[in-house]
């Protein structure tokens, strides 16, 4: 599970947690990698892993995310909808895929995205950039979305039904 809230405990990350509660409750190992605590660095293009076969530069936390990415079998990617888009820390994780992105094969992803906006068809922009990252890969197989939709303030997505369709999607992995 990839939680790209800014915020622990925002209504991302909330939605987050259900869907491993689900998972947890039928038997299914998880972990959850919340962005914020790692050191990851926007990819400079500088071609070390495209030109020269070579891994990235950077010595972030990317490689152990990137590590764990390619070692699962199923990818929960979580983001607050900004602007009808992905939040920054999720972008730059998917662009920092980059230097083996070509190892990220025959993956199940969920998609989960929260957004002040009340329409599921308003986060048809950020579904989008996902299937765009996945378009570049082997063998992906999309299994679900939950929208969390009309959730502006923390807390907010506890009133919603994507609740309990995030625990119930986690204990279909």
């Amino acid at each position: 599970m990839l939680s790209s809230s800014p915020r622990r405990g925002g209504n991302s990350d909330l939605l987050c947690d259900q869907f491993i509660n689900g998972s947890i409750e039928a038997g299914y190992p998880t972990e959850k990698i919340f962005l914020k605590d790692k050191k990851i660095n926007y990819c400079t293009g500088c071609g070390t892993c495209i030109d020269r076969g070579k891994s990235c530069p950077q010595k972030d936390g990317m490689a152990e995310v990137l590590d764990k990415m390619i070692a699962a079998d199923v990818i929960v990617m979580v983001t607050p909808v900004y602007f009808y888009t992905m939040c920054a820390q999720m972008k730059t994780l998917i662009d920092r895929t980059c230097a083996r992105y070509t190892e990220i094969n025959n993956k199940d992803f969920y998609f989960i995205v929260t957004a002040a906006d009340n329409s599921k068809p308003a986060m048809k922009r950020t579904l989008e950039e996902f299937r765009g990252f996945t378009y570049c890969l082997d063998g992906p197989n999309e299994k679900g979305i939950i929208y969390g939709t009309g959730a502006w303030n923390i807390g907010d997505i506890k009133k919603s039904d994507a609740m309990k369709k995030a625990f119930e999607m986690g204990k279909t992995v």
